[in-house]
């Protein structure tokens, strides 16, 4: 028997969904950089660590489905394309400014800093690696 509150007892569908969307890998930090406005493909690629050309197309054609992100073509040759927040994006900005809060008070710099390049700040000697696969 579940010692939650009947009201708690599952997990919303809704919030299930909302939060796999924002917490998608790259996702936050998409919707983090146009937070300050549109931004074209390449800005978001040069601002966004160790993202490829096509992660980053695929994100957005996702967060694109989901209006949270709108595609514009700007007139003129070439052909420029940029993103910006919809009003489903924008009203993320208050979470996007509670997690950053959060990480500022919880996540040490140095932490982050290992995690974005990806590399573990603890490591197994290959030793243990191989006897822990046997």
């Amino acid at each position: 028997m579940s010692t939650l509150p009947e009201h708690r007892a599952g997990l919303c569908p809704r919030f299930h969904y909302a939060v796999e969307l924002i917490g998608r890998r790259w996702n936050g930090a998409i919707l983090f950089l146009l937070q300050d406005g549109p931004a074209r493909f390449g800005e978001l690629r040069e601002a966004i660590p160790g993202i490829t050309d096509p992660m980053l197309s695929s994100r957005l054609r996702e967060l694109t489905r989901e209006e949270v992100v709108a595609r514009s073509v700007l007139p003129g040759a070439p052909v420029r394309v940029e993103y910006s927040l919809t009003d489903k994006g924008r009203a993320l900005n208050r979470v996007m400014k509670a997690i950053g809060d959060w990480s500022h008070d919880w996540v040490g710099a140095m932490d982050a800093v290992d995690k974005k390049a990806g590399r573990r700040t603890t490591r197994r000697p290959a030793q243990k690696k191989r006897a822990a696969r046997s």
